[in-house]
């Protein structure tokens, strides 16, 4: 399948833009997880609650990418992206208008139904476009929106949280949202050129072609435990900072901020590294390397505020380091003439992936009588168990597009 390829500086304008509409939209997901001390104190729920919070929006996300599956390779890439994100803005404002606890969770299964879609379909833009060669460098630049949103949004949404209300960061992101739309619909070229393919088969073949193939069920059981792996600890972080390290509200802002610092000046780092010393290379050694901040996080005492943002900032550069090349392996183990509905039945794997780490999670989590997190070291032993075996599994896929590859289809 040919590539629909654009000169540099256009191809450099869309990944940007990307970057922007996946800012968004991981923003949205992370600002839940730091103001988790927040919504068990006003709503009155407990951590499994709040935990049942996190996955609703990722298991909503999850049914929304089957659904996908059914229709994303039959759409020009830019109409389609653009629908899906108004419709998020949509929900992510209907967040911020929650009078309660039933109201909120209702609008985030809406969001996750629609922001699930969209990481799908932003990776599959970037697959279709830029080649193999140079797809590490793509993705780092996309994953970018990752620190970014750590950096800039979530200490700018806490700070609009403890300042007016917990309401307010949804609000921005929906008004951030619609600027982004706004400038998608006027700078993006037409994507349509896999609607050019011959003979394209019914749906549910085409989807059955997908899921038919060893090589694509091998690439979705990496693709969920890659996201389990990290989910087992990610979103009970805050929680267990207040509750067990000492850690203050007005300081959590600087976990995030220390975090994203780092990932922005290390993500490009790790997309460079992945083109020239090889995807899984790189991909060994993070998801080795992520286990060690993984477990300190999970066992770290009452410390200081210092020894806590060391800890968290190795945490947020190993996850990084990890996914630029876990997405770059992933990316090219579609079949190119299926991406798009491979992409979207992998976003309901790893939203399904997400979802059941944080349930998980949630159920092995207590408070003892002080009120501290207790048994969290278990979600981050499992987690770490799982990075590793990601290893193994990345070892086992073949990509489409890379010399080594086999030339038959798996």
């Amino acid at each position: 399948m040919t590539h629909h390829t654009l000169p540099p500086r256009r191809e450099l304008a869309l990944l940007l833009t990307i970057a922007g509409i996946q800012f968004t939209h991981i923003l949205d997901f992370m600002i839940m997880m730091p103001l988790g001390p927040q919504f068990t104190r006003l709503f009155g729920i407990s951590d499994a609650q709040f935990g049942l919070l996190v996955s609703a929006y990722t298991l909503s996300a999850g049914v929304s990418g089957l659904a996908a599956a059914t229709y994303v390779d039959r759409f020009d890439r830019k109409h389609l992206l653009l629908v899906l994100y108004t419709l998020f803005a949509l929900a992510t404002l209907a967040c911020g208008l929650a009078p309660g606890y039933g109201f909120l969770m209702a609008a985030r299964i809406a969001a996750g139904l629609f922001g699930g879609v969209l990481s799908a379909l932003s990776q599959t833009i970037v697959a279709d476009v830029v080649p193999f060669e140079r797809r590490g460098r793509a993705m780092g630049i996309v994953m970018s929106s990752f620190s970014f949103s750590t950096v800039a949004g979530v200490p700018i949404g806490l700070f609009l949280a403890a300042h007016l209300s917990w309401q307010a960061p949804f609000i921005g992101i929906a008004l951030l949202s619609g600027l982004l739309a706004l400038a998608a619909a006027l700078t993006m070229p037409a994507l349509s050129h896999h609607l050019r393919a011959g003979h394209r088969p019914s749906v549910w073949r085409g989807i059955g072609r997908v899921l038919a193939q060893r090589n694509h069920q091998r690439a979705f059981a990496f693709s969920a435990t890659l996201m389990f792996a990290g989910f087992m600890v990610i979103p009970f972080i805050t929680i267990y900072m207040q509750a067990n390290v000492g850690l203050s509200t007005e300081q959590i802002p600087y976990l995030y901020l220390c975090g994203g610092c780092a990932t922005l000046l290390t993500a490009r780092l790790f997309g460079r590294l992945t083109d020239r010393l090889g995807k899984v290379r790189v991909f060994s050694w993070m998801a080795a390397a992520v286990v060690v901040p993984l477990l300190a996080t999970t066992l770290l005492p009452a410390s200081p505020l210092w020894a806590a943002l060391l800890v968290s900032t190795l945490l947020f550069v190993c996850m990084s380091g990890r996914m630029i090349p876990g997405m770059a392996i992933l990316t090219s183990a579609a079949d190119p003439a299926q991406r798009g509905t491979f992409m979207a039945l992998n976003a309901a794997v790893q939203s399904a992936g997400m979802g059941l780490a944080s349930l998980l999670a949630g159920w092995i989590i207590g408070r003892n009588a002080l009120g501290q997190v207790t048994h969290y070291w278990v979600a981050g032993l499992i987690g770490a168990a799982a990075s590793l075996l990601t290893i193994v599994m990345a070892r086992r896929l073949v990509m489409h597009g890379a010399v080594q590859a086999s030339p038959h289809r798996p």
